[in-house]
C-alpha cells in the first residue's frame, strides 16, 4: 500500500460538483441519493429507455413511463457476478411483481467512459413472478437469495437481449450524467481509486479526507481487504449510515477475526442528499466485535437458532457500549 496525500480541495471541488447533482435530482425528481449502491447505474438505465424515476429508492419500484412501473436489476461488466440477485426474496415480493410491467435485468458497460447500458433483457412482471415462484421452492440457503443469469432467462423464459446502440443524448438524464461521470473519473484519479459509484465508496473517500486516510483502492469482498490506511500503515473499517445505525452484514468467524486487524472501527453517519458527513465516531475493534457476537447470539436465541443472515446493526445506545469516541 502506497500512502499518497490527497489533495482536499481539489476533492471537495468535485464533491460539490457532485453535490449541485444531487440537489438538482432532489428538486426535479425527489430522487435523494443517486450515489449509494450503484443507484448511478439506474439513472443510466431510465435515460436510455426514456423512464422517469420513481420518488425514493429500496423498497419501491425503479422507474415508470405511460405503461406501468419497471424493476430494474443491473450488474457491470467489471462485477465478479454475472447474474442478477433477488435478495431475501418472500411470497409478498414474489407476488408484487405481478404489478409490474416489467423487470430490466441490465448489463453495463463499465470498461468504458463513461459507462452505458449496453444490452438488457425485458422480462413481463407476471412472466417473472411465476418463475420466481416456481424456482424458489427448492431453494434452502439461510438467505433466501436467488441469482438469475442471463443462461436462464433465454434457455427457460425464451427471452432475448435487447442490444442499445449509442447513448440517449436526449434523455431527462443525459447532462447530469455527464457532469456526474466526469467528475467521478476526476476523483478517482486525484485517489487512484476506482468503483467511487459503487456501495458507499463515494462516502468513504469523504471520510478518508477527513480523516487523513487513505481508500484501499479495491476490496475483496466480504472476507478481503480493509476500508482505508493510514500514512503509518494502520488499517481502518469503515461503516457508513444516514442514520445512527449501522448494518454489519455476514460477519462469519473469518470476518470477525479480519475486524480485529484493524486499527480502529470508524462509524459514519453521512447526509445523502448534501453528500456531507455529517459524525465520525471511533470504537476499538476487540470491543465492537464482542459487542457483534453479543447482539449475533442474542439475535439467534430469538430465532431458535434459525438464523437467516450472520447480520447485526449497531446503533446510538451501542456506542457507549463500546466506548466509541466522537472524531467529528
Amino acid at each position: 500500500m502506497n500512502y499518497i496525500t490527497y489533495n482536499k480541495s481539489e476533492i471537495l471541488k468535485y464533491r460539490n460538483n457532485l453535490a449541485e447533482i444531487q440537489a438538482e435530482f432532489l428538486r426535479l425528481f425527489g430522487v435523494n441519493d443517486i450515489f449509494s449502491n450503484s443507484k448511478v447505474y439506474e439513472v443510466t438505465i431510465a435515460n436510455e429507455l426514456n423512464h422517469q424515476l420513481i420518488k425514493g429508492h429500496s423498497g419501491s419500484r425503479d422507474a415508470i413511463d405511460s405503461d406501468g412501473e419497471y424493476e430494474y436489476k443491473h450488474f457491470k461488466e467489471t462485477s465478479s457476478n454475472h447474474s442478477w440477485t433477488f435478495n431475501d426474496f418472500s411470497d409478498n415480493t414474489i407476488n408484487k411483481l405481478n404489478s409490474c410491467q416489467s423487470v430490466i435485468f441490465a448489463h453495463v458497460d463499465d470498461t468504458v467512459f463513461p459507462a452505458k447500458l449496453d444490452w438488457y433483457y425485458e422480462v413481463s412482471g407476471n412472466v417473472m413472478s411465476k418463475y420466481l415462484e416456481e424456482k424458489t421452492k427448492a431453494i434452502q440457503n439461510t438467505r433466501k437469495m436467488i441469482n438469475i443469469s442471463p443462461n436462464q432467462i433465454e434457455k427457460n423464459l425464451g427471452i432475448y437481449k435487447t442490444y442499445v446502440k449509442g447513448v440517449n443524448t436526449n434523455g431527462d438524464y443525459y447532462d447530469m450524467l455527464q457532469t456526474i461521470f466526469n467528475s467521478i473519473q476526476k476523483l478517482e484519479i486525484l485517489t487512484s481509486s476506482k468503483g467511487l459509484l459503487t456501495s458507499n465508496k463515494i462516502f468513504e473517500l469523504l471520510t478518508a479526507v477527513e480523516l487523513n486516510h487513505n481508500m484501499e483502492s479495491e476490496q475483496g469482498g466480504r472476507d478481503g481487504a480493509h476500508d482505508a490506511y493510514d500514512i503509518n500503515g494502520n488499517l481502518y473499517e469503515y461503516k457508513i449510515s444516514k442514520s445512527h445505525s449501522w448494518n454489519f452484514q455476514d460477519i462469519s468467524v473469518n470476518v470477525l477475526n479480519k475486524y480485529l486487524q484493524d486499527s480502529e472501527i470508524i462509524l459514519v453517519v453521512k447526509n445523502p442528499e448534501k453528500l456531507e458527513i455529517i459524525e465520525i465516531y471511533s470504537a476499538s475493534p476487540v470491543n465492537t466485535v464482542k459487542r457483534l457476537k453479543e447482539k449475533l447470539e442474542e439475535k439467534r436465541v430469538r430465532a431458535g437458532n434459525d438464523l437467516r443472515r450472520l447480520q447485526v446493526s449497531l446503533s446510538k445506545g451501542d456506542l457507549e457500549i463500546i466506548k466509541a469516541k466522537r472524531i467529528l
